[in-house]
């Protein structure tokens, strides 16, 4: 019988590690999963770790055959399109009930992009397939919580994406799942500035003037326990951080090596603002170390983990 609650799992970029630590995750932790993949290429690469095939009970197998054999740490954009299936079937498979939450395993952006398709990202992809209007990337380490005011854009990009709207919008989806799925009663978000020193009164740039501190004062104003705008390099001192359960960062490069210095290969992507859970690895194909037999699944394990917990809650 497959447990409760059901997760659906894409096995990701077939040339990286992605099948090897869905894999190996799927078989570590209790929930029941189904994996989405190539049925051939995971049968192999559970026989290469010397996993007995077929797979217990609780671990089923969505096949989705790959255009071309996948070659250990060779891309190939001819299975771009299958990774994006796999990502496709997951997202129904949550959309119509019979899976509780799905964990996506990484993919290799430039691969999709030399295939033709605009990637740019896991978020952005399920934000347009599921015609959420916003979304929020949320790295989850430990008692870390750090969120993103924007994901994937150049840095010369990210002032003028800064909005009061966008800010405005992406705390309010922060304290509803932070609420919902967290079970956090009464949220306290620390938000960052974006320039040196908060903007240093405006001598350093007026986003935290104009932006920042008014998008922050009008959700306050709707209930939320927002702080801020707070210097960054001093926001994530350990005893600062005791006084929030998230942090917003501006820009992707300014919270997220905090939070993989403090917890790499076992922090988790979250996806806040879906109509269903989604939770990811905190790390890239790694093809390097495709078809060795030795990648870690921490970061995996921890994804399907916190997507159980999630669901349960």
């Amino acid at each position: 019988m497959i447990r409760e609650p059901l997760l659906a799992v894409t096995t990701g970029e077939p040339a990286g590690i992605g099948p090897e630590i869905a894999l190996r995750a799927a078989l570590a932790v209790e929930a029941g999963c189904v994996l989405l993949g190539d049925a051939a290429l995971l049968e192999a690469t559970a026989r290469s770790l010397g996993v007995a095939w077929p797979l217990p009970a609780r671990v089923a197998i969505e096949h989705v055959p790959l255009a071309v054999p996948a070659v250990a740490g060779t891309l190939d954009a001819r299975n771009a399109r299958y990774v994006l299936e796999l990502l496709d079937r997951a997202i129904d498979a949550c959309a119509h009930g019979r899976a509780a939450a799905m964990v996506t395993a990484p993919v290799q952006k430039s691969v999709i992009n030399d295939a033709g398709v605009p990637f740019t990202g896991h978020t952005e992809y399920l934000a347009q397939k599921t015609a959420t209007p916003h979304v929020v990337m949320l790295l989850v380490g430990g008692t870390l919580r750090v969120a993103l005011a924007t994901t994937h854009l150049p840095l010369a990009a990210v002032p003028k994406a800064i909005t009061r709207e966008s800010l405005a919008a992406t705390l309010d989806v922060m304290q509803r799942d932070l609420v919902a799925r967290f079970r956090i009663a009464a949220p306290r978000i620390g938000v960052a500035g974006l320039n040196p020193h908060a903007g240093e009164g405006g001598h350093l740039g007026r986003e935290e003037i104009d932006v920042i501190a008014p998008a922050i004062a009008a959700a306050r104003a709707r209930g939320i326990d927002a702080t801020g705008p707070l210097p960054a390099d001093t926001l994530f001192v350990p005893h600062r951080l005791a006084r929030f359960d998230a942090v917003l960062s501006m820009f992707h490069d300014q919270g997220l090596p905090v939070l993989k210095h403090a917890s790499f290969g076992h922090g988790v992507n979250v996806t806040l603002g879906l109509p269903f859970v989604r939770t990811s690895v905190d790390h890239g194909t790694a093809l390097d170390l495709a078809g060795r037999g030795g990648a870690d699944a921490g970061s995996m394990i921890a994804a399907l983990e916190l997507a159980a917990q999630l669901v349960r809650r």
